[in-house]
């Protein structure tokens, strides 16, 4: 087994870190907030006082952190990743956008190795171990890393250092432009008067189907728990613009599905599930008697 530093340990990086102490490896663990490293520790894992002391005696080294922000401190900071460590591999896995890897990489001093490898899933896949892992880098340095990242889930290679990013923000801009036009069909079938319960039968009979009745639960009862807040969608979304203006790509939808973001956020549902932005492009279109009816 591995010794795995894990930097960052918010919701998902907590988990990791867990996940990876079950699966027998070593964990070195560190997180601005050094509280939360408690609970790991108490399952085995070691705290340490900086990124550059996790990095020290750790081979393989993850990273997940809120933001870009966030990675450029971990790693270009007093105390960051490199600093008086050995080389190790690096396996950034925060979603930040392909710039921001670029960026890390060129920062990395020679001797270390860099795998870019942002998630699809959330809380229940990391638990679970079936994260999908989208991986672009060395394909050595991926062999080497691959058993530590297959106890999180499965591998996808996808290209060179900066894909596994650019994968990420092709599978969000997917998945928000999902969410919203989910909540425009519905919200055009209840004005045009069709009954809530009519208005899913005929979204089940469309592509959207699954993605519908999935969300028909929190529709009807008025409850988001955060899986993927609202927030972190709308961070997300500002990477998937700014990616897509640099490579001249023209995101018509994705304009439109931040449009409804921002709204969303301005009635307060930053902190609930980002599915929560269909109460923003349903409104109050849903009769209370719906509201209250039993999930099915």
């Amino acid at each position: 087994m591995a010794t795995v530093a894990v930097l960052g340990l918010g919701t998902m990086g907590s988990r990791i870190a867990r996940r990876l102490l079950e699966a027998g490896n070593e964990v070195v663990v560190w997180n601005r907030t050094a509280g939360r490293a408690e609970p790991l520790v108490e399952l085995g894992a070691r705290a340490a006082d900086t990124p550059a002391e996790a990095t020290s005696v750790a081979e393989i080294v993850l990273i997940m952190v809120t933001d870009a922000d966030a990675l450029v401190a971990v790693t270009e900071g007093e105390n960051g990743v490199p600093t008086g460590s050995e080389p190790a591999t690096i396996v950034q896995m925060s979603t930040v956008g392909p710039e921001s890897v670029r960026r890390l990489a060129d920062a990395l001093p020679a001797g270390f190795d860099l795998l870019d490898a942002p998630v699809l899933g959330s809380v229940a896949e990391v638990e679970s171990g079936s994260l999908q892992i989208l991986v672009g880098g060395d394909e050595d340095v991926l062999e080497r890393c691959r058993p530590v990242l297959e106890a999180l889930g499965r591998v996808v290679p996808v290209g060179p250092v900066g894909a596994g990013s650019a994968g990420k923000l092709v599978a969000n801009a997917a998945l928000l432009g999902t969410i919203a036009v989910v909540g425009e069909a519905l919200s055009l079938g209840l004005r045009l008067g069709l009954s809530f319960e009519a208005a899913f039968d005929v979204l089940g009979a469309t592509p959207l189907g699954a993605q519908a009745e999935r969300r028909r639960p929190s529709l009807e009862s008025g409850s988001y728990p955060p899986r993927f807040t609202l927030a972190l969608a709308r961070k997300d979304a500002d990477l998937i613009e700014a990616a897509a203006e640099a490579a001249g790509a023209d995101l018509r939808v994705g304009r439109a599905v931040d449009s409804w973001l921002d709204d969303a956020a301005a009635a307060g549902l930053s902190d609930l599930d980002y599915s929560a932005v269909l109460t923003s492009i349903v409104k109050g279109e849903i009769p209370q008697a719906d509201r209250e009816a039993p999930t099915s």
